[in-house]
């Protein structure tokens, strides 16, 4: 095991917590010149009040794309399939929100940022070059309260800048992105995102490019934002030692579908897919030694074999794995895993049969 992972942090998982995000079977397909492909294939999970969840794999395994279609923002032409629903802190389903997949664009428009807010992966881009950064938050407040006067929009303005940890605040506001370092940046699309008071946070990749005592400063100033606002946090990353630091569950993912999760610390201890274990293998420890790469790539999406999407890469490869998709399994009470390697007899759902 890395010792990375070692001091990964084993949080009591609280079932009572309410859930405020519920994915099911969401499937987001693209059309290409080879047909149709889907980044996102019948992806389900939840998202309680106050939890983090980490989605981790591969360039291309289809975070990036999950993020995207829950905000309404996936690319022209994408058909989104499934069901998305935003609950209320006491479990009913919030006639704000209801089925994200099914709401009129309008209503999403609208509810994007007050309800749910998105900090992107590369702030340069993301941020407009030619807006100062106070005038940039204003705009996202002012957008979902019309009603208030430009002094409380400023007063709000400095108010999550300070949330944000931005020093300085009032002078940061007024300068533009380029005369920002990535830290600041950074912590700009943070408080841009907490602006409208949303009750969820989806992070891409928040801390990609930036050095690592920055990239602690931001994972830190995240756990703080979450404990202080109770924010339920989708957090998407490719470091396994970051999923160690902030998640208390953690999602797999690899060529569009999930193929293992479970509490982070049951996950990164106890893998159950070879895809999960590779990762593992090849990321970065403490200790000197080499590091074990997977072999091979990930397929393209118009290329999928017909069974395992792993199948072509993995050391444990069997007949079978070529027949079909495999069902996910239980390798515990919370843990499941998309391989034949865990026996069904673990399943509760076949063992009753």
């Amino acid at each position: 095991m890395p010792q990375i992972f070692a001091e990964s942090r084993a949080r009591s998982y609280d079932v009572a917590m309410a859930t405020r995000l519920d994915v099911r079977g969401l499937t987001v397909e693209l059309p290409t010149q080879a047909g149709w492909v889907r980044p996102v294939n019948d992806v389900s999970f939840t998202l309680a009040e106050g939890e983090t969840v980490g989605v981790v794999g591969e360039s291309g395994s289809g975070k990036t794309m999950l993020a995207l279609a829950l905000m309404g923002l996936a690319p022209h032409g994408a058909q989104r399939k499934g069901e998305a629903w935003m609950l209320s802190s006491d479990g009913a389903v919030d006639r704000r929100g209801d089925n994200l997949m099914a709401m009129p664009a309008g209503e999403l428009r609208a509810m994007r940022g007050r309800e749910i807010a998105m900090i992107f992966q590369e702030p340069m881009t993301a941020l407009n070059p030619v807006m100062r950064i106070g005038a940039q938050i204003e705009e996202a407040i002012r957008v979902h309260e019309p009603s208030l006067s430009q002094t409380e929009i400023e007063r709000r303005s400095g108010e999550v800048l300070e949330r944000a940890s931005v020093p300085e605040p009032g002078r940061r506001a007024r300068q533009y992105p380029h005369q920002l370092s990535g830290g600041l940046r950074q912590r700009v699309m943070i408080a841009m995102s907490l602006a409208a008071g949303p009750a969820i946070l989806i992070a891409d990749e928040p801390t990609t490019a930036l050095d690592v005592t920055v990239q602690k400063q931001i994972l830190e100033l995240l756990a703080k934002l979450r404990r202080e606002l109770q924010l339920s946090l989708l957090f998407i990353t490719h470091d396994l030692g970051v999923v160690a630091e902030v998640a208390d569950h953690v999602l797999v993912m690899y060529a569009g579908r999930i193929v293992e999760e479970g509490p982070v610390t049951e996950v990164l201890h106890r893998p159950r897919h070879p895809y999960t274990e590779g990762l593992l293998r090849a990321a970065p420890r403490l200790r000197r030694e080499k590091l074990t790469p997977i072999p091979g790539t990930v397929p393209a999406l118009d290329a999928l074999p017909p069974g395992c999407a792993f199948a072509p890469r993995c050391s444990h490869r069997a007949s079978e794995c070529d027949l079909a998709v495999p069902e996910m399994r239980a390798a515990d009470e919370a843990h499941r895993a998309r391989c034949i390697l865990v026996p069904l007899a673990q399943d509760p759902v076949n063992a009753a049969r």
